[in-house]
């Protein structure tokens, strides 16, 4: 029999949480009321996270079981499902910001504010937070510059966090600070705070301009290439993940896997000798209450990305434009062919990545 519902204070406002006690990762026994409750306790970093920007909800309202299937796009008949648009039926306390998609459709978006937001968020069965880059104050100009270093086949986490060595001895060039997490997985996401001048074409080129440089100094470690085919046994820069409506799990957000990790921000000294799998839903809040949030001072400085800006135009006068965006986008102006290398002439496969 399902423990009652309970009614929770949170930042004033009450929080309906039902059925407590289902579980939701099975592997560990862990429960709604655990989640809900890992929630409430990572307040700080969480909202840090998430404070002001729209938000899209990873929800598994029947927990993370084996099996379990996210819906896409293609077949939304899963166990989980990615939620853009706040319920008709949600309370009216709840913010609310218009965010519009390449394909030129809009949705009014949870973006919180407080820490009643991310619990009414968990009572729905949300796992993992994905925010946009973007605050509510201006939804077209990303005030966070995020590199995602994705380790492919043959790869693992230690490669990925030596890749991250390589950005940040690249962001002391440039006289940036960024800042470290775990992606709860495999890889490694570094975050920069950027003045909110730049639309997203630009924050984009930026990226690819930055990730262009790393693989220039590191080819044997660090990729470019969007076809799979290319990378090789390398760390991949999701140069995407900066396009407009692709977001990453934010800091302190759980993952939807059996371990139930978090992406947990580290300090840049501890990340190469770091366990990933070590960040969980029960051994977080203990590490905040302990050492703090490393990402405490992300927002302190925020960093002028001219000198990307510059790099991604001496790159196009070499030769060097634009990479191709995901196959869900419409054709954007610049961009080269989305024709998967094997099946074009293998003599031009260098040009491709």
């Amino acid at each position: 029999m399902s423990a009652a519902a309970e009614e929770v204070e949170v930042a004033g406002q009450t929080v309906r949480l039902s059925n407590p006690d289902k579980i939701y990762f099975p592997a560990r026994g862990f429960t709604k009321r655990d989640v809900f409750d890992y929630y409430l306790s990572v307040a700080d970093g969480i909202l840090r996270a998430l404070r002001d920007r729209p938000t899209t909800l990873e929800r598994w309202p029947q927990g993370v079981f084996e099996g379990a299937k996210l819906s896409t796009r293609a077949d939304n008949r899963g166990d989980a499902f990615y939620q853009k648009r706040v319920p008709k039926t949600a309370p009216d306390w709840l913010h609310r910001v218009q965010i519009a998609f390449p394909s030129g459709r809009t949705a009014d978006e949870l973006c919180p504010v407080d820490l009643a937001h991310v619990a009414w968020a968990a009572q729905q069965g949300t796992i993992v937070f994905h925010p946009w880059p973007v605050r509510d104050t201006d939804v077209d100009r990303p005030d966070e510059l995020r590199i995602d270093l994705d380790p492919q086949p043959g790869t693992d986490f230690a490669d990925a966090a030596q890749a991250a060595g390589e950005v940040r001895a690249l962001l002391a060039e440039l006289g940036a600070t960024g800042w470290p997490k775990t992606s709860g997985g495999r890889g490694v996401h570094v975050y920069l705070r950027i003045a909110p001048r730049w639309t997203f074409v630009e924050v984009r080129r930026a990226v690819i301009a930055f990730g262009r440089e790393l693989e220039r100094r590191r080819p044997d470690l660090v990729t470019m290439a969007w076809w799979k085919e290319l990378r090789g046994e390398r760390v991949f820069v999701d140069y995407n993940q900066m396009a407009r409506d692709r977001t990453i799990a934010c800091a302190y957000s759980l993952r939807a896997n059996q371990r139930a990790t978090a992406s947990t921000p580290v300090t840049w000294d501890e990340l190469a000798d770091c366990e990933p799998d070590d960040f969980h839903l029960k051994t977080v809040p203990a590490r905040i209450a302990q050492r703090g949030d490393p990402h405490a001072g992300i927002d302190d400085h925020p960093w002028d990305i001219t000198p990307l800006l510059e790099w991604a135009e001496r790159d196009e006068r070499d030769g060097a434009g634009d990479l191709p965006y995901p196959p869900d986008y419409p054709k954007m102006p610049g961009e080269p062919p989305r024709v998967q290398p094997s099946r074009k002439n293998p003599a031009n496969w260098e040009d491709a990545g």
